[in-house]
């Protein structure tokens, strides 16, 4: 009895030391005021440029743990803004976006490598209109440290910008872009400051 005792005491704390081993990263909360999911798109000759105002942020980072780090964003598509309501109107109809029927678009990562001088490439799934693609997001770490403003907080920036073809995820047929109006390319550059206490 004390061996079959002792064999399980064993298997358990081998299985407690290999969850911790693999258990998440220390946990960042996104500062809303200072966060931003920005993006640009060519029209005719013009930048017009836009961001999303509603979108939540699972983070967990440690550049010591990028085995048990992890960035998971989920962005209201409805929260579009462009500065121009009509345009917004237009972005979220079934000729783009289709919010309606799709009112999420999600980010997830799978892996976190250190591509060197302070850039992460955070590698994920992007899930447009309920249909994934394969992206890579390269974040840097602009810095970590104690908040200025809130003791026992400290805080970390990362900012990054990835381009992605719209029509390739599904994001418009193609009519305004053969008619030489709306680009395909879109430039997307992702801010933030995140929080953790000590």
């Amino acid at each position: 009895m004390k061996t079959i005792r002792n064999i399980v005491l064993t298997i358990v704390m081998l299985l407690t030391a290999a969850s911790a081993a693999f258990g998440a990263a220390r946990a960042w909360e996104i500062d809303k005021a200072h966060a931003a999911i920005y993006f640009s798109i060519d029209h005719i000759f013009s930048k017009v440029r836009g961001h999303f105002n509603e979108f939540e942020a699972q983070i967990n980072f440690d550049p010591a743990d990028l085995a048990g780090s992890s960035f998971i964003f989920d962005i209201t598509v409805d929260s579009i803004d462009t500065n121009i309501s009509k345009r917004d109107k237009h972005l979220i109809s079934a000729d783009f976006f289709d919010a309606g029927t799709f009112p999420k678009m999600r980010f997830e990562s799978k892996a976190i490598s250190d591509a060197g001088g302070g850039i992460y490439n955070v590698a994920g799934t992007l899930i447009i209109k309920d249909k994934s693609y394969d992206l890579t997001l390269p974040l840097q770490l602009v810095g970590i440290k104690e908040h200025p403003a809130k003791k026992g907080t400290e805080v970390a920036g990362f900012n990054g910008t990835v381009t992605i073809d719209r029509l390739a995820h599904g994001v418009g047929t193609g009519k305004f872009y053969e008619m030489g109006v709306v680009g395909k390319d879109v430039e997307i550059f992702v801010s933030l400051e995140v929080l953790s206490t000590k």
